[in-house]
């Protein structure tokens, strides 16, 4: 028998298969969209990019939202936020070289319809605009609640498919393990069985409700924790300084945020959607206080982290998003401080309609700024130029993979003023840049160049006849780095070639390659790994370790081998011929 927590809502017996349905042909239309343009290496045309968006998120926004009761809304709000996304995903993609459209803007798209989500479910039940709090936590928590089971629902259908598959297979009957192996029933199957999950799981949202109550109970335990772990961290920073912070392998930006988004979730799982709701704990209650009121000093080391960075380094899109953030916590921070201040141990009365003006307010900023407006891009794409142009950043260091390949067109409208009228290196370097199709490429290029710089002060040259020169020193420095801890040496083997030896690893291992200089050197960047280098494998003694190319005795020897031949062909390794 259905249970449903809202007595408005009406028992719908047939959602689960509806759900199961509609959710099977969503995943068979995301497979015919994304078939042959999965694998490595291969091109996904931006209109079928935008289609799978519109695909996604139109059927999981329609079957996590739909209800009897006003079911025309929520397909209205499906098909809308899916034209939505799947424009937006049109425009990233586009926006720079590889058509990619996993990018900020796009994901900004995405975050605005998981917001708007229990929005528009309140607005549905309330028939107007009226957020009543204990309706809009609910919706909230359960969305996710019912994602996130329906998720691991779906996961345990494929491996019950996988066994069922199993035992016939092991009886001759191969045809539902075939069938597995077919990218379209996967598809199909994931849609069915997410779909059927979510229907399950709505007609009985009494118990998603105490699932909920569950999850929230559990998180309460875990509010303490936190509590006592953000405040020794504040306090220890008086005594400890920020420097710490800065020298960390671990970006401080994101980690504080991510602290401070943590002690939002459990201090809203202490205080729950009401005062009846509350934790009755007065220490939980302190602690819930505790949370929110660190946000705001997080965000602001989060905000002088961040303009470190920018100081340093300059802009970029990824920092530019980042600022976004860290302006989200702090209004959050400021909010919590105000609700303290006025309602002291009752804060979070004054809390939660912040909360929910915040809530409307991040759907409309994350739609805003996932739309072609702001260009993020142009912004950096100047600053950049700037500190290269002042000197800042030496050409070798300049990040130009990022001015081709995420500054979007203002990036390579730059590339192409520096190709024309910069310096040497500048116009070398940016020249590349505009014509490698590959990130990758382009910064294996970048990374030679630099390299290059003073390449001849980091080898040792074993013969006095070797002279550098330009096209020496690009196939010295592509075959990989030298400096005091992978020592290189270079010796002539005959006239047109060369044999670089090099350390490499702690272990500093022995390896070496020929540079033949008969044959010429390909230019472009994606080209960087050149046929004339033949690594040299000792086959008949054990590979050398713990070697010093600055004091080595290191020389040239004729060796015979003798070695089998059928027809004219080499066969196995040869044998020294000891003399």
């Amino acid at each position: 028998m259905a249970e449903r927590f809202d007595s408005e809502d009406r028992a719908w017996p047939s959602r689960p298969w509806i759900m199961a349905a509609i959710g099977a042909v969503g995943g068979l239309v995301i497979h015919l969209l994304t078939d042959g343009h999965t694998g490595y290496n291969q091109t996904f045309p931006v209109w079928k990019q935008a289609a799978t968006a519109f695909t996604v998120v139109a059927t999981i926004a329609f079957l996590l939202t739909v209800e009897l009761r006003r079911w025309t809304w929520s397909a209205g709000f499906a098909l809308c936020w899916g034209v939505v996304i799947a424009l937006v995903g049109w425009f990233t993609s586009q926006y720079n070289l590889q058509g990619e459209i996993m990018e900020f803007p796009f994901l900004s798209g995405i975050l605005a319809v998981l917001v708007a989500a229990p929005l528009f479910q309140t607005i549905r039940d309330e028939a107007a605009w009226r957020f009543p709090y204990a309706r809009l936590h609910r919706h909230a928590w359960t969305d996710a609640v019912i994602g996130a089971a329906s998720l691991a629902f779906t996961g345990v259908t494929f491996l019950l498919a996988w066994l069922i598959a199993s035992l016939f297979d092991v009886i001759g009957i191969d045809a539902l393990k075939d069938l597995l192996k077919e990218e379209w029933f996967g598809w199909t199957l994931a849609g069915f069985a997410f779909g059927a999950a979510v229907g399950l799981l709505r007609e009985r949202d009494a118990l998603v409700a105490t699932l909920q109550k569950l999850v929230m109970v559990v998180f309460s335990v875990l509010a303490p924790v936190l509590a006592v772990a953000l405040a020794a961290f504040l306090l220890s920073l008086p005594f400890k300084g920020l420097s710490g912070l800065w020298d960390s392998d671990i970006p401080a930006t994101p980690l504080l945020l991510l602290s401070g988004a943590g002690a939002i979730l459990l201090a809203n799982a202490v205080i729950g959607d009401g005062r009846e709701e509350r934790s009755s704990n007065r220490w939980l209650q302190y602690t819930a206080l505790a949370l929110v009121l660190t946000v705001l000093p997080l965000a602001i080391l989060a905000m002088v982290s961040m303009g470190q960075r920018i100081g340093q380094y300059g802009w970029t899109p990824e920092r530019m998003w980042g600022v976004v953030a860290v302006g989200i916590a702090v209004a959050y921070g400021l909010a919590a401080w105000w609700a303290a201040g006025k309602g002291r141990l009752g804060y979070d009365d004054k809390l939660r309609p912040l909360q929910t003006k915040l809530a409307i307010g991040l759907c409309g900023l994350a739609f805003f700024l996932a739309l072609p407006i702001v260009d993020f891009g142009a912004i950096s794409a100047r600053s950049q130029l700037a500190r290269l142009n002042s000197g800042q950043v030496k050409a070798e260091e300049f990040d130009w993979t990022a001015m081709a390949f995420d500054f979007g067109p203002e990036g390579r409208e730059r590339l192409k003023e520096i190709a024309r009228a910069g310096e040497a290196k500048q116009r070398q370097l940016a020249g590349t840049a505009l014509k490698t199709k590959n990130r990758w490429d382009l910064s294996r290029e970048t990374e030679i160049v630099e390299r290059q710089a003073d390449i001849e002060k980091k080898v040792r040259l074993l013969s006095p006849d070797i002279r550098w020169s330009d096209e020496l020193k690009r196939r010295v420095s592509a075959l990989g780095d030298c400096s005091e801890r992978q020592q290189c040496a270079l010796i002539r083997l005959a006239p047109d070639k060369l044999v670089l030896l090099r350390t490499y690893a702690d272990e500093r291992y022995l390896s070496a390659s020929i540079i033949d200089l008969a044959v010429s050197l390909p230019s472009s960047a994606g080209a960087v790994k050149t046929p004339d280098v033949v690594e040299i494998v000792a086959t008949d003694t054990p590979a050398m370790k713990d070697v010093d190319l600055g004091k080595a005795k290191i020389e040239i020897r004729d060796v015979a081998i003798r070695q089998v031949y059928v027809d004219e062909r080499p066969v196995g390794q040869g044998v020294r011929i000891s003399r």
